[in-house]
């Protein structure tokens, strides 16, 4: 099933039976110019709040200063003409529209509510608002254009699309994670999965407790720090800021590539891997003995112990360090 809603606030909880229910409430003094449809679209059965044409004022989400959104702001889409957005494939009826917190235009917004029993696939789509989803055993996909999404206590395959927005994550156990912010900050405790991939054009990714089969995570621009991390594959990605990371288990691969800044990781004792670390500027501190193939101003190749695993670190400017846990 398929939820699409362009202003408010969405959460999705629990439910029992073997329907999904959806609760819709309008806001504003508008509200009556906001239509429900459901039915088929393109394959899913699909609830939409469709708005009428022109600017959209979403006065429920003005003073929201959880989200940074205090003063004013505007946020554009493009829209089809039957409440829906985004996906592939060429559809008719596409407009422009443009929520924001003041003005004129059409006052109106809906707040839902979404009750999903355990092992269905949801598919939900907000433009701007907030999105929580909170203990559902379910697939869920999140979409969202600009707010902000917090998942805690779900299971099921887990993917987050946010074009702007932070993202936070709490108790999650995923089959698979993809969670994909074009500008926010994301963080995230307590994270168990197969694949986990975390992503964002602009923002830091800070995190403690993650054990997944493989982690992924970048950033265009902005921090990563990431605290007691289980994965056999582990590789992280920043195009400019620093790197902080802890494992507790000895990785079979372990890459890091900072543009800039400085690489701090924290390995187990029992750690054995072949090395090699390249900084463009910047110092090479290390806890363990290592076996050296090649040592240059910049430039460090070794072996841990028997060399069974592979770690491969670079920066194009700032130090490397890294540290043995006991």
């Amino acid at each position: 099933m398929a939820v699409y809603n362009l202003a408010g606030t969405i959460t999705v909880e629990p439910g029992s039976g073997s329907d999904v229910i959806v609760e819709v409430t309008r806001g504003g003094r508008d509200a009556d110019r906001l239509r429900i449809e459901t039915g088929q679209v393109r394959g899913k059965n699909a609830l939409r709040v469709v708005y009428p044409d022109g600017d959209i004022v979403y006065a429920g989400g003005r003073d929201d200063r959880a989200r940074g959104w205090s003063g004013s702001w505007n946020t554009e889409m493009s829209i089809n003409d039957d409440g829906t957005w985004g996906g592939a494939g060429r559809w008719n009826g596409r407009r422009r529209v443009r929520v924001k917190s003041r003005g004129d235009g059409t006052e109106a917004w809906a707040d839902i509510r979404i009750l999903v029993p355990a092992g269905k696939s949801l598919d939900v789509n907000l433009g701007v608002g907030r999105l929580d989803a909170r203990g559902v055993n379910a697939d869920l996909r999140l979409d969202v254009s600009s707010a902000r999404v917090t998942a805690s206590g779900t299971r099921g395959s887990l993917t987050i699309d946010a074009g702007s927005g932070g993202v936070e994550l709490r108790d999650v156990n995923a089959s698979t994670l993809s969670v994909d912010n074009g500008s926010g900050g994301i963080t995230f405790s307590n994270v168990t999965g197969g694949m986990c991939s975390i992503e964002t054009g602009s923002g830091g990714v800070k995190g403690d407790g993650i054990s997944c089969d493989g982690v992924r995570v970048s950033t265009g621009s902005g921090g990563v720090e990431l605290d007691a991390v289980r994965s056999q594959d582990t590789n992280v990605d920043t195009g400019s800021g620093g790197i902080r990371i802890n494992l507790l288990t000895a990785p079979r691969s372990l890459r890091i590539d900072a543009g800039s800044g400085s690489v701090v990781v924290g390995l187990p004792a029992t750690t054995s891997a072949e090395v090699d670390i390249d900084t463009g500027s910047g110092g090479i501190d290390t806890d363990f003995g290592l076996v050296m193939n090649k040592y240059e101003r910049n430039r460090l190749r070794g072996r841990i112990g028997s060399g069974t695993g592979r770690i491969q670190i670079e920066t194009g400017s700032g130090s490397v360090r890294m540290m043995k846990r006991s």
